[in-house]
């Protein structure tokens, strides 16, 4: 007894040491495998008092950012905002892919501790946050094949390697649980009782595997806690009737033989099946107590047959009556303490054979699981057969997409060198804001004259309310020139404002100011040979109506150049006089703002983006009304104008009242009655949402509008993507397509023969800049001058032009 009670206070002692350790770390990779190894760790910790987890989340270094090409760009090359963004942006992932990991803990009432670490080593990081914090526990993820041995080069193997051996390490799979136990757990195994030797016996080596679930585990423990009782139990009944059993040799014999039974049966129960392991230790424990009675019986029957023998001898000898009575009461003591020990091992049996019961119970329960686990596969094969469906289709999409992305290569090409050419051009603005004065060519009063032929009336191509616009020709370049109507106009706040604005920026949809006469109030523009966007859609002067895709993108366009005004450094610019006849139309239809002379550029200490006029400016139909009744006008004044231009660009209506009857069309479905036909066959839900966006715009507070570089002009990029597949279908059945625009020379405003590239970075045909470089030194395009005029050959745009030219012929 005394040996069981000092079992019983050693696994005490065990089972405090073992609640004691706090701290489990677990490996995290952030696949389901991983959401297996947390569920598992707090089934098997969490009953046993652990209550802080430390989820470890390593990730490889970040070396790169992604372009939108697809490409990887070193992060030592990318901008330092550009990087810390990307990084926060991985961060993100990385916390919400770590998320439901640590909501499992939570559920559970568990303290948890993520900690993300970057390293291309993951081993190595695990390995020293678990030496940095004196982690005894590590639990992580292992291949369904992969063992803790040299061979295997898995991430586990290496894990297990490089882990101090104060920490146990426990490596989960599917149905199976690795264990390398510490240096620590292997001495103290050492000073346990019987039945804990025993269990380290078997666990001698660095490395211990068992295949049983973490159920069976615990189930395992409890019976081999039991076992060992029992036999302990058993030895106490044999040391105490081996006085009595000492005469009687036969009996010894028949005890022994019988104890190497109960030792075979314990050699099968190990060496059977992991399923049955339980189940056959109790049919073990019941046979050896059923034994333990019967030789308790059969010694007592054979006690007293061998005293039997010499008894009548005895009785033929008064004299020896008094030993016979003290053999007898012997006898007597130590039978009652043969039905004392009987009794124990029939209590011992009933519990054996309840223990028994609960095992069938929970092999019966294991088989139900197991059941499910199959229904389950099968389930997970049914998802896999539906995914590798979805799979083929993807691929046949993927497909269909590749066609689609060569057809428009062109398209993206051209695209491409937009861009190339917007960069220089916002380069070259940059440059240009960053100087003190204006720069612009200045023409005298003379040549004026002299090219508009004094001002004749065969010339004028338009008239505004401060002035004419002619047509002439000016240094081999036909220009437009605008005259202000009184004398001394030069120091007006409107030519100033045009003139130091103009002079400042460049933008491919703002109106290109080639120069001007400041001392006469004369401006000289690049002229726009398709005349202004009121007159095609009003159809003036005969002017031949514009298609709808043209429409979406010349919305798209103005757009582009209100937003790049609005965001002008060092400050803002607004227009305050946006309307169709502002917006001039030049080759293949490209649109341009003109005429900001009422433009209003916001000073940068000024805490908002709003500006006190109490004069306000601008055509009645489109100026805003806030900025009308209080004075205060801002950058959604602009937005305002621009809904009603997309509204007469959807419906070639006067501005007055418009919206109204576009609201209505709308609610009563009738949008298609009020849309422009001279456009074309509109496309319904694409014209629906430009209409939309343009009611939007047009709302009677600022605060209802949108903004509009981060909703207006995102929408209209997606409808000028349908604009351009539907003229690019239409311009493949044209009779004789335009020529792209970057085609073009700006000198000689035609197709180029000999495309070059001059100084200012812009192309031209050879002879055109030729003939420009010997009269003059400075740019066509920006009237600076040329840092030299070498001439390079552009061969790719020479190759596209000739390829054009076959397939036109």
């Amino acid at each position: 007894m005394d040996r069981i009670q000092r079992i019983q206070e050693g696994d005490e002692s065990k089972r405090t040491r073992h609640s004691s350790s706090s701290v489990v770390a677990l490996a995290i990779k952030g696949n389901k495998k991983s959401k297996y190894v947390v569920q598992w760790a707090l089934n098997k910790f969490v009953p046993e008092g652990m209550i802080i987890f430390k989820l470890i989340h390593v990730h490889a270094g970040i070396v790169g950012v992604p372009t939108p090409m697809g490409n990887m760009l070193p992060i030592s090359q990318v901008r330092d905002d550009v990087a810390a963004a990307y990084k926060k942006e991985i961060e993100c992932e990385t916390n919400q892919m770590l998320l439901p990991f640590k909501q499992m803990c939570e559920q559970r009432k568990v303290h948890v501790e993520v900690v993300v670490i970057e390293s291309d080593d993951v081993a190595s990081a695990v390995a020293e946050e678990v030496t940095k914090y004196a982690v005894t526990k590590l639990v992580v993820g292992a291949s369904t094949g992969g063992l803790f041995k040299s061979k295997h080069k898995g991430m586990s193997a290496k894990i297990s390697v490089c882990t101090p051996r104060f920490c146990t390490v426990y490596a989960v799979s599917k149905g199976k649980l690795l264990i390398r136990p510490s240096d620590v757990q292997i001495d103290e195994s050492i000073t346990d009782d019987t039945s804990e030797i025993s269990f380290s016996s078997s666990s001698s080596s660095n490395y211990t595997s068992t295949t049983q679930t973490d159920s069976g585990s615990v189930a395992s423990y409890a019976a081999l806690h039991s076992s060992s009782l029992a036999t302990q139990r058993f030895q106490a009944l044999s040391s105490m009737n081996q006085n009595l059993l000492s005469t009687n040799p036969s009996l010894n014999e028949t005890n022994h033989s019988r104890g190497q039974s109960i030792d075979l049966g314990r050699g099968n129960v190990a060496t059977s099946s992991a399923r049955n392991s339980d189940f056959d230790r109790g049919l073990s424990r019941a046979s050896s107590f059923r034994s333990i009675v019967s030789d308790t019986d059969t010694w007592i029957y054979d006690q007293i047959s061998l005293k039997d023998a010499p008894l009548t001898s005895k009785l033929a000898s008064p004299n020896r009556q008094e030993n016979f009575n003290l053999e007898l009461e012997k006898l007597r003591i130590e039978l009652r303490h043969a039905q004392g020990m009987h009794a124990v091992a029939q209590t011992e049996n009933i519990d054996a054979s309840r223990k028994l019961n609960e095992l069938s119970k929970r092999r019966s329960g294991e088989s139900m699981k197991m059941k499910e686990i199959i229904a389950k596969e099968e389930v997970a094969k049914e998802l896999a057969r539906q995914e590798i469906e979805k799979y083929e289709a993807a691929a046949r999409e993927a497909s269909y997409l590749k066609e689609c992305a060569e057809r428009e290569a062109s398209e993206r090409k051209e695209t491409e060198l937009k861009a190339i050419r917007a960069a220089k051009e916002k380069d070259k603005l940059e440059d240009a804001l960053s100087g003190s004065t204006p720069q612009y060519r200045k023409f005298t009063w003379d040549e004026i004259v002299s090219a508009t032929s004094s001002f004749s009336e065969d010339l004028r191509i338009g008239m505004g309310a401060y002035g004419m616009v002619y047509k002439c020709t000016l240094h081999h370049t036909t220009v437009a020139v605008k005259v202000l109507h009184s004398a001394g106009i030069s120091q007006s706040k409107q030519f100033q404002q045009e003139l130091e604005i103009l002079s400042r920026i460049r933008h491919p949809n703002l109106l290109l100011l080639l120069g001007a006469c400041p001392d006469h109030g004369c401006l000289v523009y690049e002229y726009m040979e398709n005349g202004s966007l009121e007159d095609r859609l009003f159809q003036k002067n005969s002017t031949t109506p514009i298609r709808w895709f043209d429409r979406f993108r010349v919305a798209w366009e103005i757009a582009s150049a209100l937003s790049f005004l609005h965001s002008s450094k060092p400050q803002p610019i607004i227009h305050r006089d946006l309307k169709p006849a502002n917006i001039l139309l030049g080759g293949n239809l490209v649109s341009k703002i003109g005429d900001i002379g009422l433009s209003t550029v916001l000073n940068s200490d000024e805490l908002s983006t709003m500006y006190k006029d109490t004069a306000p400016v601008g055509t009645l139909s489109y100026i805003d009304p806030e900025y009308q009744r209080s004075g205060l006008i801002s950058t959604k004044s602009d937005v305002y104008a621009f809904g009603l231009v997309m509204l007469q660009l959807l419906t070639a209506k006067p501005a007055t009242a418009l919206t109204h009857v576009v609201e209505t069309a709308i609610e009563d479905g009738n949008l298609t009655d009020i849309l422009d036909p001279k456009a074309g066959l509109w496309p319904f839900q694409e014209t629906l949402d430009l209409a939309r966006l343009a009611l939007s715009c047009a709302e009677l507070r600022r605060r209802d509008r949108p903004d509009l570089l981060d909703h207006v002009l995102p929408t209209l990029e997606r409808l000028k993507e349908v604009a351009d597949r539907a003229h690019h279908s239409a311009s493949m059945v044209a009779i004789k397509p335009k020529p792209p625009n970057h085609f073009i020379c700006p000198i000689l405003q035609d197709v180029m023969d000999d495309p070059c590239v001059a100084a200012d970075g812009y192309t031209y045909d050879r002879k055109a800049i030729e003939k420009w470089l010997e009269e003059k030194d400075k740019s066509p395009m920006t009237n600076i001058p040329l840092p030299h005029k070498i001439l390079i050959p552009n061969y790719t745009l020479l190759s596209a032009i000739l390829e054009w030219k076959s397939k036109e012929i």
